[in-house]
């Protein structure tokens, strides 16, 4: 009887990237569904995207996932995009069909789910401000936004990007999204239901740095949101924490993303408790 020893690779390219502990999740749900699969953690610089991902068409891999900073970059060597990255602009996950490379965004989709089962809330008819102007604050504006929040605000330094992110959302949803400029401490209003950090601040090994927001005037009910995954506590959440606000970590929205992402390139339903189980054993 003839042996396969083949493995089906997929991963992802990132620059930082070490610290990433997407594969440990996804090897812990192949290894769970009986999947000859691995994922692999690959360092890879803006100046080398091109040659990775002819890499991941000459190795055949299934798929990757895209991080800080290749997000956008990658746009241009795939195939297609999903309506969803389509609007959001940006790409987190490629899933090869056929000979295609095809973009999708499972960011925005992850943060939405990690909201509503985590979180308890019900985004609908809610005011949401989102801090940032980069991928993933792109894939969370464009679900919140889809979801029928009554307001969106997107707060970020760069003007000029922040204003580029508004305009580019409100022509693809029609929702109300809308811009103010990040100058000096951001304070959270009272009328806010939810608050989402959704830039890079105070991600490993930057844990000391957080978002320079002031919540002293934030509604009891305000949910904070922190997109950062590593460490599982940020300083915001522990500023959020001491106000006596409800918090959101970000391995809600790894987990999720990732569980739609492990559906997109297998087929096979994924062991989320596994997953977040897995997780959190590595962040411990």
């Amino acid at each position: 009887m003839s042996e396969n020893y083949k493995s089906e690779l997929v991963g992802v390219l990132g620059q930082p990237v070490a610290e990433n502990p997407t594969g440990v999740m996804q090897e812990a749900a192949f290894a769970a569904c009986g999947l000859a699969w691995r994922y692999l953690t690959i360092e890879v610089g803006p100046a080398d995207l091109s040659a990775a991902m002819g890499g991941v068409r000459a190795f055949g891999m299934k798929g990757i996932n895209l991080t800080i900073p290749h997000k956008v970059a990658v746009i241009p060597y795939l195939d297609g995009l999903s309506e969803e990255a389509r609007v959001i602009g940006a790409v987190n996950t490629v899933v090869r069909r056929g000979d295609a490379l095809i973009g999708e965004n499972t960011d925005g989709k992850g943060f939405l789910r990690g909201v509503r089962q985590d979180g308890g809330m019900d985004v609908k008819g809610k005011r949401a401000v989102v801090l940032g102007a980069g991928g993933a604050a792109r894939a969370i504006a464009t679900e919140l936004l889809l979801a029928g929040v009554s307001d969106l605000l997107v707060v970020n330094r760069s003007v000029e990007r922040g204003e580029a992110m508004v305009r580019h959302l409100a022509a693809g949803t029609g929702g109300p999204i809308r811009f103010e400029p990040w100058v000096g401490t951001y304070a959270v209003g009272g009328d806010a239901d939810l608050f989402v950090n959704a830039t890079s601040i105070g991600l490993f090994p930057n844990v000391d740095a957080c978002p320079d927001v002031d919540l002293s005037r934030a509604k009891p009910e305000l949910l904070v949101c922190d997109a950062v995954f590593n460490p599982a506590v940020t300083r915001l959440m522990e500023m959020a924490r001491g106000r006596g606000l409800r918090v959101l970590d970000g391995l809600s929205m790894l987990v999720y993303q990732g569980v739609i992402g492990f559906e997109l390139w297998t087929g096979v339903n994924a062991p989320e408790a596994v997953m977040k189980e897995a997780l959190r054993k590595a962040l411990a």
